[in-house]
């Protein structure tokens, strides 16, 4: 069986790191698939979607000021709508992840949480989630 979901997420920020890990395992629960994988994928080319730890906020905080330092906001770019940064903010993070699904649960780390990120906020974002496997 093979289920397409989307969620809206709203950003409040230009560089925001949204925990999106209760929303997807809800969608997960709610197709019964008890054994397979969920895909998650960010259409957007300025947000991205990746796994870290979500037990200390530290963490994610210290990835957005790493992020800040790698891709400084201003810079000598060329795209004229002035969002370069977010644009290589989002290619070095990713546009999806794929997760396991086992006994119908997110075979996630213990400290493992999946966060959108946002580099051009704030803005809604979509999210869209492939959920397939065995019920």
């Amino acid at each position: 069986m093979i289920f397409l979901k989307e969620l809206r997420v709203k950003t409040n920020n230009r560089l925001a790191f949204i925990d999106i890990s209760g929303p997807v395992s809800q969608a997960v629960a709610e197709t019964g698939v008890r054994e397979g994988s969920v895909l998650i994928f960010i259409p957007h080319t300025t947000a991205a979607v990746t796994l870290n730890e979500n037990a200390d906020p530290d963490v994610i905080e210290d990835i957005k000021e790493i992020v800040r330092q790698l891709v400084p906001r201003e810079g000598p770019y060329r795209h004229r709508e002035g969002n370069t940064a977010a644009h290589m903010m989002a290619s070095l993070m990713g546009s999806s992840q794929r997760i396991i699904i086992h006994q119908g649960k997110l075979l996630l780390g213990t400290w493992q949480g999946i966060y959108l990120a946002e580099f051009d906020g704030p803005r809604e974002r979509r999210v869209i989630l492939q959920v397939q496997g065995d019920g």
